[in-house]
């Protein structure tokens, strides 16, 4: 990603037909300034009413069950989540959309006639800094089997996994480091897809007036029903990829984060952005700071409260440094006089027990393990052995531990980790842990 907004160099246009409308339909992409973000011109309508895509101006109605729609006041765009795709996916930030219709056209399915469309308009950098939303704490939504989940990450990466009880889709899962090249080649081509059951329905409900063969992959008891073949093995999951990047990109900046689904859609979807606006907005009033993180992500208590399940007196870690899914983790504590344990351990002379020094490590090695998770909130890390534990130096009230924990292997639900523990720099003590994590 750059570190710099952009927009396209030239104006450029696309016309075809909607898929649920059945219209005709031009979008003439344009060059827009700085902090401007996404704006659709219904200019078909009295007065050119503009639409900013913003997650704010999605109705909360059934309209968004198959299709994502904005709308002010009485002006609707809807349709609009395989378009905002393209221009997240290609790091676009500013661009003014007009349209003379309710929805873009749908000519394959997928993002791929936009990303076209807009790289032959190319894109230039403009004098201002993007503003990316961090993900400090999980951040979730479930409902209905349905999981939605963005946790902290150094980058922007999704997960999905989605289930059908159908012989053709069956279960599906892929996860990507979202980039402009990973998108292009990726996700972009992945097209919209639908039971052959499911198509009548929709038909009932005035929706996919432009739907064809040409435009979704239509799926039978036993196979696809289109000429061509699918683009990928696993074209589904990767098309519902397609469809979150587009409904992520609501919130108005790009992210950084790790955004994990189970089975979600564009309702679940637009929920979840509720949820990241509200803690923007709660962070802070003003614009979120362009920089990305140099090193690897920081987690504070409340963070770390979402996913471990210690409380008082036994929460021992205060904060998560770096964190390198699947990697490494980096945390301290704190070491005050108000500890409880000093109380016995020992009167006059306060040390902190070695056992507490190793349930520290093995605390922030539980971050790191349930980071590697779906709904870590439901699980628990079990302590199943410490080898090689040493300690080199009493820790007492006043020091501040640093604990270093490497994942060494990782296997299903059971990891090693190397642990070492510093207070000044000075190694105090280190561990082997052996962990499982378990249902809670």
């Amino acid at each position: 990603m750059s570190p710099s907004q952009r927009t396209i160099a030239e104006a450029v246009s696309f016309t075809g037909r909607g898929l649920h409308s059945g219209e005709e339909s031009t979008l003439t992409f344009k060059p827009a300034p700085v902090n401007h973000g996404v704006k659709f011109v219904r200019i078909d309508l009295p007065g050119k009413p503009v639409i900013q895509a913003d997650i704010r101006n999605t109705p909360s109605s059934k309209d968004s069950i198959r299709r994502t729609t904005l709308q002010v006041g009485d002006a609707q765009v809807s349709t609009v989540e395989h378009v905002l795709a393209a221009l997240a996916g290609l790091g676009i930030d500013n661009v003014l959309i007009e349209i003379d219709s309710l929805e873009p056209a749908e000519p394959d399915g997928s993002s791929q006639p936009f990303v076209d469309v807009l790289k032959r308009a190319g894109t230039v950098k403009q004098n201002a800094p993007k503003r990316y939303f961090r993900v400090t704490h999980p951040i979730s939504f479930h409902k209905n089997g349905v999981e939605l989940m963005a946790l902290p990450h150094d980058g922007f990466r999704i997960s999905f996994t989605l289930e059908y009880d159908h012989p053709v889709v069956g279960t599906q899962y892929a996860s990507f480091d979202i980039d402009e090249k990973t998108f292009e080649s990726e996700i972009a081509p992945a097209r919209t897809f639908s039971l052959i059951e499911e198509v009548e329905e929709l038909r009932k409900t005035g929706l996919i007036k432009g739907g064809s063969l040409l435009n979704a992959v239509v799926v039978s008891d036993e196979q696809i029903l289109n000429e061509e073949p699918l683009r990928f093995k696993n074209e589904f999951v990767r098309h519902k990829i397609l469809d979150l990047l587009g409904d992520l990109s609501l919130l108005g900046m790009p992210i950084l984060g790790h955004i994990i689904s189970v089975k979600s859609g564009h309702a679940s979807n637009v929920r979840l952005v509720r949820k990241m606006r509200e803690a923007a907005d709660l962070a802070s009033r003003h614009p979120i700071p362009s920089v990305r993180p140099k090193a690897s992500t920081s987690w504070d208590i409340r963070a770390i409260q979402e996913i471990m399940p210690h409380r008082y007196p036994f929460l021992l870690v205060d904060r998560i440094l770096e964190l390198v899914e699947g990697e490494r983790v980096v945390g301290i504590k704190n070491v005050t006089v108000n500890e409880p344990f000093f109380v016995g351990h020992f009167p006059g002379h306060p040390i902190m027990p070695a056992v507490l020094i190793v349930e520290a490590m093995a605390q922030v090695g539980g971050v790191l393990l349930l980071s590697t998770v779906e709904n870590p909130q439901e699980r628990l890390v079990y302590f199943m052995g410490i080898d090689k534990a040493r300690f080199r130096k009493p820790v007492i009230p006043g020091d501040q531990l640093r604990f270093e924990l490497n994942l060494l292997k990782l296997r299903s639900r059971t990891c090693k980790m190397k642990g070492r523990a510093f207070v000044d720099g000075e190694l105090v003590a280190e561990a082997e842990l052996l962990s499982m994590i378990v249902k809670r």
